[in-house]
C-alpha cells in the first residue's frame, strides 16, 4: 500500500532568481567604519579613544609611555 503524504511544507511555486536575490540584498557584509586620529593619523573606530596615542577629542584620556 502506497501513501502519497507530505509531512512538511512544500512551496506551491518555485522562487524566481530575482525574488530570491531581492530578499538576500540585506544579507551583505559591510566593512567596519573607521576614522583617522587627528593626533597621530591611526585608523580607529568612531567615538573611541585612540589606542596608539591615547587621545580622544584632543584630550589625553589614556596614559601612554613614549619610547
Amino acid at each position: 500500500m502506497k501513501f502519497d503524504l507530505q509531512l512538511f511544507a512544500v512551496p506551491a511555486r518555485r522562487t524566481s532568481k530575482t525574488a530570491k536575490r531581492a530578499r538576500r540584498t540585506h544579507l551583505k557584509k559591510d566593512a567596519p567604519t573607521t576614522v583617522t586620529c587627528k593626533n597621530c593619523g591611526a585608523a580607529i573606530a568612531p567615538h573611541r579613544a585612540c589606542s596608539k596615542c591615547g587621545q580622544y577629542k584632543g584630550k589625553e584620556v589614556i596614559k601612554k609611555e613614549e619610547n
